[in-house]
């Protein structure tokens, strides 16, 4: 077994995988001949690589792109407000789930990154990162997986067609960091099956857990205490890494929106659609391909906008608080700035989607 683990986690494969698909390394241009260990925290240069495929090399980046932010901020949303803000809350909760486990043991565990050389690594960002297990591949299957098992009650579909597509989509996320070169096969497998897991043992409460978030008087207490707790208390490392930030960067979201679901339920205005359940897919024509257009850029506008604001304000208020320099950039790492500024930023996100985006609709006649 403990052979199988090594093979799996090897770079060597990851490489072997990156060259089938047209992807070669052509120069290592690293620090004193090798690469800088992840607890230095420091990011080698991108090594100079050849395409000899591109097809793949655009199929496997846009697949890569399904878990970083900008997808979240679009996709995710659009579910809420063209289709169904009942399939968007299980997303969002299943999602703000899986990546806090994903995130929080990938700093528990701390195993490396695939190395450079041999693996040629596509991405920067979160290069100072630990590996196992991969997120991308635990908010894949979680995202294609929960809204297949939660859309079967709620619109008419066939059931095999959305299976493939869960399958196909879910694959590609996981197979695009191999080729990206930031995760071994092991990470991918571990993702993949922690996130399968999770749902195994959380799909039982899903409807009573539905009922407490919109119901119970105490759950908008919860939905903000905990998650800034979690994010308050999670574990310090002996270098800088993007997980402290990004993992309070989901809590809030999950914050904002458990709020704004509660609320819209209070007000009795929970924007789902009408009628008897499972509802039939929506014709696609001119008016409703115009309409969720519309949707569309209305709902990110509101969305980036709310971002850029809320965070230029509340990190103006706490460099203020904490007497650090304006431009000191480096300030929004440490702990006392970067937990409250990313919970407070991404809160508003969630509570804006949740809350504010469809009764714009509402006043612009797009719903």
């Amino acid at each position: 077994m403990l052979e199988l683990l090594a093979y799996l986690h090897d770079p060597e494969l990851v490489a072997r995988f990156q060259r089938r698909c047209g992807l070669f390394l052509i120069e290592a241009a690293h620090h004193s001949g090798g690469t800088t260990p992840v607890s230095t925290g420091r990011q080698n240069r991108r090594p100079q690589y050849e395409v000899r495929n591109w097809l793949l090399y655009f199929l496997f980046l846009l697949s890569a792109g399904l878990g970083h932010e900008v997808f979240y901020i679009t996709c995710l949303p659009c579910i809420h407000w063209n289709v169904d803000p009942f399939l968007c809350r299980r997303l969002v909760n299943i999602w703000t789930l899986v990546m806090y486990v994903g995130q929080l043991m990938k700093d528990v565990l701390k195993l490396p990154r695939p190395l450079s050389p041999p693996v040629v690594k596509l991405e920067t960002r979160v290069i100072a990162e630990y590996g196992l297990p991969s997120t991308h591949a635990m908010a894949a299957t979680a995202i294609s997986f929960t809204l297949l098992l939660s859309a079967t009650s709620r619109i008419q579909f066939q059931f095999e067609v959305g299976l493939l597509i869960a399958v196909v989509l879910s694959s590609l996320v996981c197979l695009s960091r191999l080729y990206t070169g930031m995760h071994s096969v092991l990470d991918v497998i571990c993702g993949a099956l922690i996130s399968a897991v999770l749902m195994f043992l959380t799909y039982p409460y899903w409807d009573t857990f539905d009922r407490f978030q919109l119901t119970s008087p105490i759950s908008p207490i919860v939905a903000l205490a905990l998650p800034l707790f979690l994010s308050y208390t999670y574990p310090e490392l002996d270098h800088y890494s993007t997980t402290r930030g990004d993992t309070t960067t989901i809590l809030g979201v999950g914050a904002g929106c458990s709020v704004g679901y509660w609320v819209n339920e209070q007000l009795g205005h929970t924007f789902e659609p009408q009628g008897v359940l499972p509802v039939p897919l929506p014709t696609l024509t001119a008016n409703t391909l115009a309409l969720g257009t519309g949707r569309f850029f209305v709902g990110v506008v509101a969305l980036v906008g709310t971002r850029q604001i809320v965070k230029t304000v509340s990190l103006w208020a706490l460099y203020s608080w904490y007497r650090v320099p304006q431009n000191d950039t480096n300030a929004k790492k440490r702990r006392k700035i970067e937990v409250p500024y990313k919970f407070v930023t991404y809160t508003s996100i969630g509570l804006v989607n949740s809350i504010l985006v469809n009764r714009i609709f509402v006043l612009l006649h797009l719903l």
